[in-house]
């Protein structure tokens, strides 16, 4: 069977018998079952032309949808079993997002058609008699998106919330903020897009290249464009988590808003949105008028983003020079006011307040590594990005991590180290490199490793100017991710990367099939490539350089 992430175990029947469906199959829901139900009805309807009705009085449903934790066989909330015989196909989740990643398996068992948009003639549609227990390995399987280098409109979100759930992931982490754009209404503070969502012109390839786009760049999400995109990922029981980058890369912010900014040593008032890639000195004034500035803006997040579908809030906390604030008199004067640890203490403060505002909101936050830097903030999660060392730490003490260590899961590093590969950014990172990424390091204690929530892959978009581009550093190798994000696999030496590279061979169709625009096996497509477009090959090069 060609289904991608692997389930635990599959059954076939030694006869290779198949149940075949008439022409207009019925689907039983079960308590519990009616939104899987109401999703398969659209989905399987399009690609079908089937309308799955409810079966009629006596009669057996050929599609059976059922919710039972015992069902399940009790391998947590997200297990689910499919049962294909020849009455039909059944349906077991322990919960009901169990029962919606067993759909996308039963997606996937009716072959690539199953994903169109519209039915295709004399297609006929047959199940093979099998039975199928699975359950994910992780609860925190997930992929960033970066909307603030380059916006990706709305409907372009909702896209690849689609593609994360046919691939059984289930949190997508928008990098809403940054120096290059602001892309969330903040209603008290229009200024945010109406100034921080434009800039005038953006570098075209890596920030060494002498090519600009002069095309002005920029979006943002309306309020009721987030709840949108919150309600449709729930519905695919998909988390969303939402970022706002402080007290770094926030250049954006502080051009729309210019006393954010440390405006004792810089003339804030003539910065404009950032029009070039890497990492700028502007950053946020360590003042109680920003604390409360920000305090307004996650207020706001915080009603658009509902506890029970969005617990996390990242709060970013990477990437923050300290120039600025070694210069400013009031930063140096905040410093010796709340007793810290110079400006690493700084930022640890700053930090700590949005933790401790979160958590009194019944909310938890969560930032990527450099949180660690002069303290780490109680409770805080951390998102261990600058390879393993920063989880590592922060899982020994007692602190829950999201492994995506730019080294093995940074999808916007080059797929090959051919001169094809459109803007090669980083390091070569192959589908087989990112196979065998392991998120779990061998040095945890068992304790330790328990706190290891899972990973994500990143998706920063600085060299990603549309929707095509994304795709193409993205498929197929969060595939691969996901595979070993579900699946309970063997150690990353011993994974069987043939047998994942044979069933790719079914799913480059399903892929095609939902329009992506992946990056073939054999290299990029002429019309894929950037000729003469600068990146940064140079392989086993620090991030940075």
């Amino acid at each position: 069977m060609d289904l991608i992430p692997a389930p635990q175990v599959v059954l076939l029947d030694e006869g290779g018998r198949r149940f075949a469906f008439g022409s207009a199959p019925a689907l039983d829901a079960g308590p519990g079952a009616a939104a899987v139900a109401r999703w398969l009805r659209r989905e399987l309807g399009a690609a079908t032309g089937w309308e799955l009705p409810a079966a009629g009085a006596g009669a057996t449903a050929e599609l059976r949808l059922r919710v039972d934790p015992e069902g399940a066989a009790g391998q947590g909330p997200e297990a689910y079993r499919i049962e294909i015989g020849p009455d039909g196909a059944e349906l077991t989740g322990a919960t009901a997002a169990g029962l919606f990643w067993g759909a996308q398996t039963l997606r996937q068992l009716l072959g690539p058609d199953a994903y169109r948009k519209a039915p295709l003639p004399g297609r006929a549609w047959s199940l093979p008699y099998a039975s199928v227990a699975d359950a994910p390995r992780f609860g925190w399987r997930g992929m960033m998106l970066d909307v603030a280098r380059h916006f990706m409109p709305k409907d372009g979100v909702l896209r690849y919330i689609d593609l994360l759930a046919a691939h059984k992931l289930n949190v997508l982490h928008l990098h809403l903020t940054d120096d290059q754009g602001w892309r969330i209404e903040i209603r008290r503070h229009p200024r945010l897009t109406e100034v921080g969502g434009w800039r005038p012109r953006s570098r075209w390839g890596h920030r060494a290249s002498p090519l600009w786009n002069e095309t002005p760049h920029g979006g943002y999400y309306t309020q009721d464009d987030i709840r949108e995109i919150v309600a449709y990922a729930a519905e695919r029981h998909v988390r969303v988590v939402p970022e706002i980058d402080v007290p770094g890369h926030s250049q954006a912010a502080i051009a729309a808003y210019p006393e954010l900014g440390n405006t004792d040593v810089v003339d804030t008032a003539a910065l404009g949105v950032w029009d070039d890639w890497g990492i700028t000195e502007n950053v946020l004034a360590p003042t109680e008028a920003v604390l409360r500035f920000y305090e307004g803006v996650f207020e706001e997040l915080l009603e658009l983003f509902p506890v029970e579908v969005s617990p996390f809030v990242h709060v970013g906390g990477d990437e923050c020079p300290k120039a600025q604030w070694k210069a400013s008199a009031v930063a140096q004067e905040r410093i010796r006011e709340l007793g810290v640890a110079g400006e690493d203490g700084l930022q640890a403060w700053f930090v700590r307040h949005f933790d401790g505002w979160l958590a009194a909101r019944g909310r938890r936050l969560i930032g990527w590594d450099e949180i660690l830097e002069g303290g780490l903030a109680d409770g805080a999660a951390v998102s261990s990005w600058r390879g393993y060392a920063g989880g590592i730490a922060a899982a020994e003490a007692g602190h829950d991590v999201v492994m995506c260590p730019e080294q093995q899961v940074y999808l916007d590093h080059r797929q090959a180290g051919g001169a094809d590969e459109p803007m090669p950014i980083g390091y070569v990172r192959s589908l087989e490199d990112v196979y065998r990424f392991e998120p779990v390091p061998p040095k945890l204690s068992p304790e330790a490793a328990a706190h290891v929530l899972g990973a994500q892959a990143n998706v920063w978009t600085e060299v990603m100017e549309n929707q095509g581009r994304v795709d193409y550093q993205v498929f197929p190798r969060l595939a691969a991710f996901a595979e070993v994000v579900w699946s309970w696999q063997p150690e990353p030496a011993e994974r069987d990367f043939a047998w994942f590279e044979e069933r790719m061979g079914a799913h480059y169709a399903r892929l095609a099939a939902q329009g992506v625009d992946y990056r073939p096996p054999g290299g990029p497509l002429p019309r894929q490539r950037r000729p003469g477009v600068p990146g940064r090959p140079i392989e086993g090069a620090p991030p940075n350089v």
